[in-house]
């Protein structure tokens, strides 16, 4: 191979390497200048709270689930830590006490839609009418004021309508990988070396995932504690913070 062509061969290799080194540091990291980008892209959406402060405010997809909920709600109690807890509308049938339990240890309520299937794929006009008929079911059991569209992707007519109806739109600054990765051990590693003041940790339950999340927690919250890290549910992270 000609020497010119060999460097220019040199040059691409040496540049989709560092492109895919930048990638997984960007996906191990999270860096939240990344997440402010996102932000400013389409504004309306909070990924962490602004806050020098040492509060961490943990959520939980995919609730209620009538194996893993209780187990998850026990080491909250343990720990004595508020969280906020993304509600599939769908799942509550047959889990209502699981959802008055969740409020009555002092948990926040968040919608998570009807379903767990994309809500990026719904149109605008699906989008609206599956907000609404969670809320309608969801908001039975307490106040709702923080929405998280089912698998986290959303575009700016979603943030308008979640607006309309009095929603703020969460997402978060710790997600580690849980719901494809499947390690407790990770897990825990992954938020105790990427949390912040001002994270929003998010982890999911049900089933298997579930059973990681509840581990998860019995290893983080005494560690955090630990640290100086005072838990608090998102409507408190933000009533505290400059967000």
């Amino acid at each position: 191979m000609p020497f010119n062509s060999y460097f220019r061969f040199s040059k691409q290799v040496i540049l989709i390497l560092l492109i895919l080194c930048i990638s997984a540091l960007t996906l191990l990291f999270q860096p939240r200048w990344i997440l402010t980008i996102a932000e400013s892209i389409i504004p309306g959406v909070v990924y962490f709270a602004k806050t020098e402060q040492p509060l961490i405010a943990i959520t939980i997809d995919d609730a209620p689930n009538y194996t893993t909920t209780p187990l998850i709600l026990d080491a909250f109690k343990k720990y004595e830590v508020p969280a906020t807890f993304f509600i599939i509308s769908s799942q509550i049938l047959g889990n209502e006490k699981i959802v008055e339990k969740i409020v009555s240890d002092g948990h926040e309520l968040g919608n998570h839609m009807t379903e767990d299937q994309p809500s990026i794929k719904l149109s605008p006009e699906e989008f609206e009418q599956d907000l609404l008929k969670a809320h309608s079911i969801i908001s039975k059991f307490g106040e709702l004021r923080w929405l998280r569209p089912a698998s986290g992707w959303y575009n700016s007519a979603m943030v308008n309508i979640a607006q309309k109806h009095n929603y703020r739109v969460a997402l978060g600054s710790i997600f580690p990988y849980d719901t494809n990765i499947k390690s407790s051990w990770f897990a825990t590693n992954f938020i105790l070396f990427n949390v912040r003041p001002g994270s929003i940790i998010i982890l999911h339950d049900g089933n298997s995932r579930g059973e990681r999340t509840a581990s998860t927690l019995e290893k983080i919250l005494p560690e955090l504690k630990k640290r100086g890290y005072k838990f608090v549910t998102l409507s408190t992270l933000f009533q505290l913070s400059d967000s």
